[in-house]
């Protein structure tokens, strides 16, 4: 019973065990499992078997039905010297039943195809390839999710920083409220000097306020593509700042470009293979008047089967200029690769200069702010001294502030331009 007991309290700690820190990586993967696009794969799959199914229907045997009456205005009659004649080799009068000028038949026929030359073949390989096509182009919608999530994230990221910086800002500035107020008393600083930095504090509270605004936008714009609870109390975890290993480009746009690619090599097979005679077997039943024999007068049954063979010569005429035509989506397919892969170069080398830019003033932003907060320091001893003005140690505060914001901007923009360059290539 102790045992249950545990295990029970074991299962209710994990179920309702607090969120941890949520990662750009599960964000990315949440928000693409959410978005409806991806409904859009499994229509594609269905689309695909539906329309394979089809295709392959034309390897079973294919059953016909013909009915038709008809009226001519003559029908075959044996000449009367004909029968003038058989009668005098047998000795027997002969007469020839008079036919009919209205004609009925009913004709069932089952024809089972044998070889076409591959045309079903490259029809099953120009769906395929169809549908390969369709769940690339989804998969390119779908990547560009991953620059709105990115872009999200980070700036989540970086208000939080801004948020912590402002209310260093602002404990700074009451602190130094408070000495000013001092100094007012013992005559050593006049009333508006309070006032000034009583200005100050007011601006930073609005842009405290500003700044909580947009993270609470931003949080709700990101729980809405992911599907998850996220405020600004949810910890994010900081994404480590580490270029891609490898230099590959696994983007799905040149995937979309290798199945059209592979579209066009099945459509030129198919084209050839239209080309090809069919051979089938055929049976044919029917009923009617006259059947087979056309001397008789009543309805009767008949059958008859073989092989046929057909071939359409006419294909011949455009063949060429069909096989020109995807020579040329060839061509064209070919061209946007290029200008895709050479865009996606430039890129990728702006987003490295921008990397190695950003490495470079993160090396000199903790010297600059210690800098900073040593003249911030002694500006404050002189303002108690009466050697600067109020107006001088605002200066000074608001230029540590701002490089406290430069190095946390920095950092973010380094993150950012990472995993821009591995979103470049598709190596995340």
């Amino acid at each position: 019973m102790k045992r249950k007991i545990w295990i029970a309290n074991i299962i209710l700690m994990i179920c309702f065990a607090p969120l941890s820190g949520i990662t750009l990586d599960s964000c990315s993967i949440r928000a693409r499992n959410n978005y409806p696009l991806i409904k859009q794969y499994g229509l594609i799959e269905k689309t695909r078997d539906f329309n394979l199914s089809t295709v392959s229907k034309a390897w079973l045997p294919q059953v016909s039905l013909g009915v038709r009456a008809t009226y001519q205005s003559d029908v075959t009659e044996i000449p009367a010297a004909l029968g003038n004649a058989i009668s005098a080799i047998t000795g027997q009068p002969f007469s020839m039943p008079s036919l009919h000028k209205d004609q009925y038949q009913a004709v069932v026929e089952v024809n089972q195809l044998i070889w076409d030359g591959g045309v079903i073949s490259s029809q099953r390989r120009s769906l395929e390839a169809s549908a390969e096509i369709d769940k690339q182009k989804t998969e390119v919608d779908l990547y560009t999710l991953n620059e709105r999530i990115h872009q999200l994230y980070f700036g989540i990221m970086l208000l939080n920083e801004q948020i912590t910086l402002q209310n260093i800002l602002l404990n700074e500035l009451t602190a130094n409220h408070k000495k000013v107020l001092s100094l007012v008393e013992n005559g050593v600083a006049l009333p508006s000097d309070g006032d000034a930095i009583k200005v100050e504090m007011i601006q930073a509270r609005q842009r405290m306020y500003d700044l909580r605004s947009t993270q609470k936008n931003y949080c709700m714009i990101l729980s809405a593509f992911t599907g998850l609870v996220i405020d600004e109390k949810t910890p994010l975890e900081k994404p480590v700042a580490a270029e891609p290993a490898e230099a590959i480009n696994y983007r799905p746009e040149l995937k979309l470009f290798a199945a059209q690619q592979l579209l066009l090599s099945n459509q030129e097979k198919a084209l050839h293979a239209s080309n090809l005679p069919k051979i089938s077997a055929f049976v044919q039943g029917g009923y009617g008047r006259p059947g087979l024999n056309m001397f008789t007068t009543d309805f009767s049954p008949f059958y008859i089967g073989g092989i046929r063979l057909s071939w359409n010569l006419s294909n011949f005429y455009s063949l060429k200029s069909n096989l020109g035509k995807i020579e040329l989506n060839r061509q064209q397919i070919e061209v946007m690769k290029e200008t895709f892969l050479f865009n996606n170069t430039l890129e990728r080398n702006q987003h490295q200069t921008e990397i190695d830019k950003l490495r470079e003033n993160l090396k000199s932003d903790d010297e600059i702010i210690s800098l900073r907060k040593n003249i911030k320091t002694t500006a404050e001893a002189r303002l108690s001294n009466g050697t600067i003005t109020v107006t001088d140690l605002l200066r000074e505060i608001n230029a540590e502030h701002i490089a406290r914001q430069q190095k946390a901007l920095h950092e973010i923009q380094l993150l950012m331009a990472i995993y821009q360059l591995k979103t470049n290539t598709n190596n995340l």
